[in-house]
């Protein structure tokens, strides 16, 4: 594991999981993330999880990863740069797609690790999978999850992230598309290789359904088969018990996949 530059033992909420604080390179930065890997002897397919939000919002959760651990994959989940103590600074899915990226292959140089790694994204972590996946065309599968799918209809849907977005981005859509366009992996699905599975709520406000049909439509126009999983009654959020076996359901899913 070449990437890694620091690595110690995180308390983990489930004993067959064992949790690790990592330090990895990143586009030349030392990055912070998160690893689960199961306790029990053997290999197992790797597994970017890809978080939401932007600094501490959305931030990587002990019990989340530790719960994909769980159902057999070593769990690799970036904070993303500048963020709890790492170098640089977010940017919203421009060159912080870097630490996607090296997480990727960190976890194919894991020694436990078989030749298999799969991408996940929630949220803002969707289009950061896309880009993942389209950059490592070796991607076992794509699980999307309330994701993002352009940005240009997140900065039109979110009014209240759209200071953050200027800031962070440097402008806004309207002043200059192409640091938008950029971000929005619609437009290069013809290169995506890896099976790919939507799940979206449709009574999600935050990340609105309309990403997940649109990513759908692309996928359609390119002829790349795509599986969707919508569920009508819930939003960005799924309640516990629900949250739980959809788990279990993606894994599974997951496993399933050959390119």
């Amino acid at each position: 594991m070449e990437r890694i530059i620091d690595c110690f033992r995180f308390p983990s909420p489930n004993p067959h999981v064992l949790l690790s604080m990592v330090t990895y390179w990143a586009g030349g930065l030392k990055v912070k993330g998160m690893l689960a890997e199961p306790a029990a002897e053997g290999n197992y397919d790797g597994f970017l999880y890809l978080r939401g939000g932007i600094k501490n919002v959305g931030m990587v959760r002990p019990a989340r990863i530790a719960q994909f651990a769980a159902e057999g994959f070593i769990v690799f989940a970036p904070f993303y740069r500048g963020n709890r103590g790492g170098e640089g600074n977010e940017d919203f899915a421009g060159e912080d797609r870097e630490d996607a990226f090296s997480g990727f292959e960190l976890l194919e140089s894991h020694p436990r690790v078989t030749d298999r790694v799969h991408v996940f994204g929630f949220s803002r972590g969707g289009v950061m999978a896309l880009l993942t996946a389209l950059e490592k065309e070796n991607t076992a599968s794509l699980v999307t999850w309330g994701g993002v799918s352009d940005m240009i209809l997140t900065y039109e849907e979110r009014k209240d992230l759209r200071r953050m977005m200027k800031r962070v981005i440097g402008s806004s859509p309207y002043k200059q598309e192409e640091l938008y366009t950029w971000r929005t992996p619609l437009y290069e699905l013809e290169r995506l290789k890896a099976p790919i599975l939507i799940i979206h709520g449709l009574k999600d406000e935050n990340v609105s359904p309309e990403h997940a049909y649109r990513l759908e439509k692309r996928l359609k126009q390119v002829e790349h088969p795509a599986e969707t999983w919508y569920f009508g009654q819930y939003d960005h959020y799924f309640p516990p018990a629900v949250n739980r076996k959809l788990v279990a359901d993606l894994c599974g899913w997951m496993k399933k996949q050959r390119l």
